[in-house]
């Protein structure tokens, strides 16, 4: 026999309420896990006995939502399931202590209120000499009196020795302190944390009655927030073949803060966000109307973000240390056999998908993170180059492939690598299946690019009512030191203008065509792209003028981007 039981929608029954109780030892089984909680599977057994009673499952998180238990049963004879009744219960305080870092911790502790006490006596023991080296050698003699000259030279010494002498001491209890107290701070962190009394439990009673005693077996499952996993990737580009190729891992990082420990259990991670809404939002409508003005104006100081950090040398020299060693290793283990790497297996739907971790899997309850590899794939990579000379005088290496997995890419982080050498971290937005990707990796150091401005011409109005213009021209250069033809991408913008008095105008003599006028919805972003040639050169020219009446002044705004604020970068001038 078997019964699907959602608690929320039942009530007690008034007979069952006093029946007698018989508590339900299970074990957590499976545990699906979303982006924002976890649905966990609990199994039991129990014996029935004959007529009304309630099988009780304890101890169950606080943060479990009640609406969501259903329970599932069967047994070898019949019975009824009737309802649920989810009940808050005080927790019970472990004992989690250690008793061995304990007593550590208190030796420790007296150690180092030995140690401070014997500083303070050094320091004492200092002001001390330092008030008889204060006291002139006029007085240091008998009776107060002067100390003779000849004395003086061996006072000075006595003084200067006994300085010495208790700084080092000073120093070396105060190396032993910080060492001590070093000890107790890493203790201290690694110390379990005792169990909050009174923590809130929760205790589900199930309803039922059987004819006669029988043997039954309890699915309970439920909702549990404090749980979530999150992906992240590995791209590894291969650029010394004949055809470039990436290899992408997907793997995810789970969490859970539930107050329950999930030991071998069966794991399943899911796309579905669980606490999110269910519908589109309400769009309310709006009224536009003409703007008053305030009869105060505040002027605020307009502020300039920091243009974004360069790579760190350093962090150049370390990768290619890394890369180097990473050769050796490979040249000393080509006879070795690498090991496979088990992947999940996916279940993709119309809505959602699914990866059934291989195995069983424990995660602990602290909130440190277990990774779990996905899915992994090769791709075959094409290969450009894109320089955005204004603010970087140097071509980058990208690298496109298409997305052929069942599953969906989520937004995430993607760790790069190119030719065995790590570049450094990139992002995923959400890629659809079919859909294109690209990948940044890094400085290309074969590719030469200098950008300079031209010219610049700004008249001022000689009388009022003039206009004021101001030209500027740009001329930027690309070479290629590759041994192949590479396909490079420019990008260069000019300003827009929503005003009608403020005029913006290409002027064509001076400007290269662009193969895009507009970069996708980047308005004024322009765009060149072309095969280069090995050893060839490209030059690209833009020339624009503004025009704006000469009785006021202009200012440069740079608009966010779709998506992630963007980093401000200045106006060229």
């Amino acid at each position: 026999m078997k019964s699907h039981l959602a608690a929320a929608a039942l009530i007690l029954a008034p007979g069952l309420a006093a029946a007698a109780e018989t508590e339900l030892s299970s074990r957590i089984d499976r545990v699906t896990v979303y982006p924002d909680g976890a649905v966990v599977t609990r199994l039991g057994k129990a014996e029935l006995m004959q007529g009304a009673s309630q099988i009780v499952l304890r101890g169950l998180p606080s943060a479990i939502d009640p609406a969501s238990i259903r329970v599932e049963a069967k047994g070898g004879g019949s019975f009824a399931v009737g309802a649920v009744d989810v009940r808050a219960t005080p927790g019970e305080a472990k004992p989690v202590l250690d008793a061995a870092m304990e007593e550590k911790l208190k030796v420790l502790r007296e150690d180092k209120d030995k140690l401070e006490g014997g500083i303070a006596a050094i320091e004492a023991k200092r002001a001390t000499i330092e008030r008889f080296a204060q006291t002139g050698p006029d007085k240091l003699g008998p009776d107060g009196k002067a100390l003779p000259v000849t004395d003086w030279p061996a006072v000075f010494d006595a003084i200067g020795t006994a300085l010495v002498k208790v700084q080092d001491e000073l120093r070396g209890q105060r190396n032993r302190l910080a060492d001590v107290e070093a000890e107790i701070a890493a203790l201290e962190r690694a110390r379990p944390q005792p169990g909050r009394p009174g923590a809130p439990k929760r205790d589900v009673a199930i309803a039922v009655e059987a004819p006669q005693p029988v043997a039954a077996e309890f699915t309970v499952s439920y909702r549990v927030s404090g749980a979530n996993w999150t992906p992240n990737y590995e791209a590894k580009l291969t650029t010394v073949t004949d055809k470039p190729e990436i290899a992408l891992t997907r793997r995810a990082e789970i969490r859970q803060r539930t107050g329950e420990s999930w030991d071998d259990v069966a794991l399943t991670l899911s796309t579905t966000r669980s606490a999110g809404g269910t519908r589109a939002p309400e769009l309310q409508p709006m009224q536009v109307a003409f703007f008053e003005p305030p009869s105060v104006y505040e002027s605020r100081p307009r502020t300039t973000a920091a243009p974004a950090p360069m790579v760190a040398a350093r962090a150049k020299a370390e990768a290619e240390a890394d890369a180097v060693a990473q050769m050796k290793a490979q040249e000393s283990q080509r006879a070795a056999r690498p090991a496979e790497v088990q992947v999940a297996q996916i279940e993709a739907g119309a809505y959602q998908a699914n990866f059934q971790v291989p195995g069983r899997a424990s995660i602990p309850q602290d909130g440190s993170a277990k990774t779990v590899v996905l899915t992994q794939r090769k791709a075959e990579a094409t290969l450009a180059a894109r320089t955005v000379p204004e603010l970087e005088q140097k071509a980058f290496l990208e690298a496109g492939f298409t997305h052929e997995e069942e599953a969906p890419l989520l937004p995430g982080r993607v760790a790069l690598h190119r030719d065995g050498t790590y570049i450094g971290m990139g992002q995923f937005g959400l890629v659809a299946p079919g859909d294109k990707v690209e990948l940044g990796f890094g400085a290309d150091d074969r590719i030469k690019v200098t950008f300079a401005p031209v010219r610049r011409r700004e008249n001022e109005p000689g009388w009022l009512g003039q206009s004021r213009t101001d030209l500027r021209e740009f001329r930027t250069v690309v070479k290629s030191l590759h041994a192949r033809p590479v396909k490079v991408t420019v990008l260069q913008r000019m300003p827009f203008s929503e005003n009608s008095a403020i005029t913006v105008e290409t002027i064509a003599a001076q400007t290269t065509p662009p193969t895009e006028k507009q970069l996708g919805d980047k308005r004024g972003v322009s765009a060149w792209t072309f095969d280069l040639a090995s050893g060839a050169e490209k030059e690209i020219k833009l020339a624009y003028r503004i025009k704006w009446p000469g009785d006021r002044e202009l200012t440069f705004e740079q608009q966010p981007l779709p998506g992630p604020s963007p980093v401000p970068l200045p106006m060229p001038r």
